[in-house]
Parts: structure tokens; sequence; C-alpha cells
């Protein structure tokens, strides 16, 4: 379906393409006719019902790929520090990346499944931008050219079981169960000043049980754009159309230039628990905030200027998955 840029109202779309997929697979065939049902919507020239994003399945239910970035590096060097790991110098200047599980993302509503509460469950709001097809060895600007749509991600981590895994170097599996994808994505061209071509800006409101946890700027301190992840997973493969590229958890320095600081504290607050847990290590020598237990509400989202919905919210609850 295409949906109005206030995400009031929807009109199928199945007559273009029966999925977005197959939208993003003949994207020059289809794409002038999305954009002129789009703009019919707007204009009310073409039937069209409530759009309820509670309903709302992913975008892309399933992927072809998932490749989750690390493109905030505050952010990697404060949970790295939290598990006492090594920072090399190299982070801050080449990107970090690894190839997530891309065979099922949750809903914008559904629960966060989860066996077992001691696992360290947390959110991580982040980005994301679905491309069409990069060939191998693309440069930044072509990368650029090749981004479809933007919305936001809650990648869920499982934080406990993140050390054992890395220590066996190979990369994460079972700490890095299902993401969940917002509602809507919308074509940078909609965003207008919110996207500049490789980055996306506002505040991303992370809300943990109805209480404001973070709203820092996916504009501000994202160390590698997007064109510059996607070029750097492009390096030595295609990108098939459909490629999901995250930026990894949002996260703003403090004005100090050092860790931030909590909302109750005047800050911009986190984007996961884990940022959160390392500043109270900093501080008081202990985490005090814990991970996400069984029950748990989480809530992402970003508005624009006039206090609407962009993409519409990731709301969550922890629930158990025996």
């Amino acid at each position: 379906m295409v949906v109005s840029n206030d995400l009031a109202w929807f009109t199928p779309a199945d007559a273009i393409a029966p999925t977005l997929q197959s939208a993003l697979d003949d994207w020059d065939r289809a794409e002038p006719m999305l954009r002129a049902l789009a703009l019919s919507l707007e204009t009310g020239g073409v039937p069209r019902e409530r759009f309820h994003e509670h309903e709302a399945a992913a975008p892309l239910p399933r992927a072809y790929q998932w490749v989750d970035g690390s493109a905030y590096v505050n952010h990697v060097a404060l949970v790295r520090q939290a598990r006492a790991a090594d920072m090399p110098d190299s982070f801050w200047t080449d990107p970090l990346i690894y190839q997530g599980g891309s065979d099922g993302f949750l809903a914008p509503r559904d629960p966060i499944p989860l066996i077992d509460d001691a696992f360290g469950c947390d959110m991580e709001a982040e980005v994301g931008v679905i491309i069409g097809d990069v060939a191998m060895g693309a440069t930044p600007a072509e990368c650029a050219r090749a981004i479809r749509f933007v919305t936001l991600v809650n990648d869920v981590s499982l934080r406990n079981l993140i050390p054992g895994e890395i220590a066996k170097g190979f990369g994460f599996f079972q700490s890095k169960p299902a993401s969940a994808l917002a509602p809507v994505v919308v074509t940078p061209e909609v965003l207008g000043e919110r996207w500049d071509g490789a980055r996306l800006h506002g505040a991303v409101e992370v809300y943990l049980n109805g209480k404001a946890f973070g709203e820092p700027d996916a504009g501000v301190d994202m160390t590698f754009d997007f064109p510059t992840l996607i070029a750097h997973a492009a390096r030595t493969r295609n990108l098939g159309a459909g490629t999901i590229i995250g930026s990894g958890t949002v996260s703003n320095r403090g004005a100090d230039g050092g860790p931030g600081k909590p909302i109750a504290e005047g800050g911009k607050g986190y984007a996961c628990i884990a940022e959160q847990r390392t500043v109270e290590t900093l501080s008081t020598g202990a985490p005090v905030t814990p991970f996400l237990k069984f029950g748990d509400e989480v809530r992402i989202e970003m508005r624009d200027r006039r206090g609407h919905t962009i993409f519409g919210a990731i709301e969550q609850t922890v629930t158990h998955r025996g």
C-alpha cells in the first residue's frame, strides 16, 4: 500500500506491485507509478481508507539481506568499555558492520519474544535504509543514489550473550534475535530537510515503560554516513535490491564531548540501556538500570517539526516465549 504523508490514509498499490520487494526488484517501472499514486492519494484523486499503523506488518517481513553497522562510534566505545574490551583506533576510520538475520522482521507492534530475561535483553533504536541494486565496488556517490527508503529499526540485542559469542571470534548470532521495523518506510524526498542525502536528522524518541529514555539526534555524531556504510558493505560483493542497511544505535556525546547524560539530568538520554548502564558505571562504579524484563514496554518514534509522526511508532512488550 501507499500511505499518505500524515499517515492517516492509504490506498492499495498491488496493481503496481504485489509487495514492496517486487517494487524494488522492478524499480524503474514501479517507481514513477508509485509516485503518481502517492500524489493522487495526497490530492484525493484515488479511493482511500484509514491507515491504522498498529495493524501494519513490517514493510519487509523478510528481506534478502540485513546489514547492520555501528555508525555512531560513540556507542561502540561506550559498550566496549562496559565489557572491558579494547577499542581499536581503526574503529574511527573503518566502518564496523555485521550481517544479521533477515528471514523474519517483527511487526512494529509485535512483542519481543524471549525465553529467558536473564539474557540481558536491550532495545537499540536506529535508522535503516532500504536500497536498490548496488554493484560490487560502488562508490559512496553511487550508493547514495541507490537509497530508496528510510525507516526506523529496533535492533534487539541480548547483551549477556554477546561477550561469549564475540570471544569465539565468529560474530553475533544467538545474541541478535529478530529486529522490528517501523510501520512505514519513507522516500528520501518526502523527508525534506530531515534527509541531507546521507543522514537522517532529528530526535529519535525512545520511551521505556511510558517514560522518556532518550532523544538523541540521528544526524549528530554519526561517524559514518549511509553512503559510506553501503560502499563498505559492497566492497567485495553485489548488494541486491531490498537489502536493509542499519546505522547501529543512535548515540550522541554530551555537551562536554564526554558520554551523554540521562534525560533526567538535562541530557539527550540514550537509544539503548547498555549506554545508560555504562554511564552509571563510570559515575558510581556499578550499573543501576536493569536490562529489559518480561512485561517491559519500549516505544521508538521520530516526529517532524509539527509534532507529527514520520514513520509511525515501534511499540513492543517483552513477552515470555517458552
